[in-house]
């Protein structure tokens, strides 16, 4: 499994761009061969973070190279954040629980 761990904080001048964006490029990564999951979060101070989950390095590796996925990047570099930090990690371990 690839994990990748996406902080950013939005560009409140954008940010109704961003949320005219986001849904389309979610349902991309939805129908992606090898998604198996995503979830967002925003803390207090308007931090976000969201974390997304592929089954292997090949399947990330062609969501990070997808041409509207790119042109989306692109479009947040230039004005839709006023930051973000990515963090892309193999799971060399893991555990779970559920009752």
């Amino acid at each position: 499994m690839i994990v990748t761990v996406f902080r950013n904080r939005l560009n409140p001048d954008h940010s109704s761009e961003y949320y005219e964006l986001a849904p389309r490029i979610a349902a991309l990564a939805v129908d992606m061969p090898g998604y198996v999951w995503h979830k967002s979060f925003t803390a207090e101070d308007g931090e976000r973070v969201t974390i997304v989950e592929f089954a292997d390095k090949e399947s990330h590796e062609a969501w990070a190279r997808h041409p509207e996925h790119r042109a989306a990047m692109e479009k947040g570099r230039d004005r839709l954040y006023q930051f973000y930090d990515i963090k892309i990690c193999n799971d060399d371990r893991s555990a779970s629980f559920e009752a």
